[in-house]
C-alpha cells in the first residue's frame, strides 16, 4: 500500500504498469521472490526477504478478485507464482485453470462466503491469504471473515487509484496492532481483526 493508502491504480489498463512496479519495487530484488518465479539465483536477504518466504509457506491457498486475476493472467509467468489453489470470486463460469507448479486457478461465481468456504477446506491447516484486489479485500473485512491482516507500507505517493481501506465499516471493524517491522524500503504492518 502507498503511504497515501493505495494498492492499485483506478484503470485496469494500468495494472501491473510503472506506478504498481514502483509500488511493489520493494519485493522485486529479493532472493525468495527471485528464486520463486526463476528469475535467477541471488538476490537480497533480510528482514523483506524473511518476511516473504514466511507469508508464501504458511499460506496453504490464496483468494482473489477477478480484476486482479485479469491483470495478472497477462502479467504472470507460466509458473504462476502462488503454487497453490487460487479461487477467483467473479461472475464468469470458467473451467479451472492449472498452471505449472502447483498452482490451479478456481472460479467461484456464487460469492465471497463460497470461495472461502472452498478455499478454508483446500487449505487445511495452513492459511487461506485474501491476495486482492483492494475492492476483495475490503468485502472480506466488512463481512466479519478475515482474522489478521498485513500490509506492507511503500514510501511512496500514489495519489490516486484505488484505495484499501475506502468503504470499511469502521462501525463493525475494530484491529490490534501485532507486529511493526521497518526496512528500508518498506514498513510491514501486521494487525487482529476483532468486531467493534
Amino acid at each position: 500500500m502507498s503511504l497515501d493508502g493505495f494498492v492499485a491504480p483506478g484503470s485496469p489498463d494500468e495494472l501491473m504498469g510503472p506506478q504498481w512496479r514502483e509500488l511493489q519495487a520493494w519485493v522485486f530484488p529479493q532472493r525468495f521472490f527471485r528464486e520463486n518465479l526463476h528469475f535467477g539465483e541471488g538476490g537480497e536477504e533480510g528482514l523483506d526477504n524473511d518476511i516473504l518466504r514466511q507469508t508464501f509457506e504458511r499460506t496453504g491457498v490464496s483468494v482473489m478478485g477477478k480484476r486482479m486475476f485479469d491483470a495478472g493472467e497477462q502479467a504472470w509467468p507460466e509458473d504462476a507464482p502462488f503454487h497453490t489453489p487460487v479461487f477467483v470470486v467473479t461472475h464468469e463460469k470458467r473451467d479451472p485453470w492449472e498452471r505449472a507448479g502447483g498452482t490451479t486457478f478456481h472460479f467461484v461465481t456464487d460469492g465471497i462466503e463460497a470461495a472461502l468456504d472452498r478455499a478454508r477446506e483446500a487449505a487445511g491447516d495452513r492459511d487461506v491469504r485474501i491476495a486482492g484486489g483492494g475492492t476483495t479485500i475490503l468485502q472480506y473485512v466488512n463481512a466479519g471473515l478475515v482474522d489478521e491482516f498485513s500490509i506492507a507500507v511503500s514510501p511512496m505517493l500514489f495519489g490516486s487509484g484505488i484505495r484499501l481501506f475506502d468503504g470499511v465499516d469502521a462501525s463493525r471493524v475494530a484491529l490490534e496492532q501485532i507486529r511493526s517491522e521497518s526496512s528500508p524500503r518498506v514498513t510491514h504492518l501486521t494487525y487482529a481483526v476483532r468486531p467493534r
